[in-house]
C-alpha cells in the first residue's frame, strides 16, 4: 500500500517558520517517526511551493496510490486548480492543517480544496498527518 503526503508552499520551512504556530520540528525530522509507526505502508513524502508542480505530483500517482495527505498551505484558500484537480483523481485525498485554521486570521477560515477531498484534520500539530493516514488506512478497510 502506498500513500503519498504532500506539503505545498512554504512547510519546507516547518521548525523555523513561525515555531509558535507550526511547531519547532522540520517535517524531515517527524517523516521517520511515521515511516516507523507504518511499517506495512510505503509513505512517501513530496514538497513544493509552486502549484503546478502540486498538480502534476498528484496526476502522477492519484490513480494508483492508497491516498494522499495533502496539506496545500497557502494554496488551500486560493486554488481552484487544485480543487479541479482532486476531483478527477481516484485516490481519496485527505486535507490536512497543522494549526487550526479557524482560529486564525479570517481569509484562512475558507478552503477551496475541502469540497474535493475526503475529509479535512487540522489544529493536531504534526500529528494531523497521522491521523490523516489512519483515515485512509480505515478507507481501505
Amino acid at each position: 500500500m502506498k500513500i503519498l503526503i504532500i506539503n505545498g508552499p512554504n512547510l519546507n520551512l516547518l521548525g523555523v517558520r513561525e515555531p509558535g504556530i507550526y511547531g519547532k520540528s522540520s517535517f524531515e525530522n517527524y517523516l521517520p517517526k511515521l515511516r516507523e509507526r507504518y511499517l506495512d505502508v510505503e509513505i512517501e513524502y513530496y514538497q513544493s511551493n509552486i502549484e503546478g508542480e502540486l498538480i502534476d505530483k498528484m496526476q502522477e500517482v492519484g490513480f494508483s496510490y492508497a491516498g494522499i495527505v495533502l496539506n496545500a498551505g497557502a494554496y488551500t484558500h486560493t486554488s481552484i486548480a487544485l480543487q479541479d484537480c482532486i476531483k478527477s483523481l481516484t485516490s481519496p485525498v485527505i486535507e490536512v492543517h497543522i494549526s487550526n485554521v479557524h482560529t486564525r486570521e479570517e481569509f484562512r477560515h475558507k478552503s477551496m480544496i475541502s469540497c474535493a477531498c475526503k475529509g479535512v484534520i487540522c489544529g493536531f500539530g504534526l500529528d494531523s498527518y497521522r491521523l490523516a493516514v489512519e483515515a485512509l488506512l480505515e478507507m481501505q478497510g
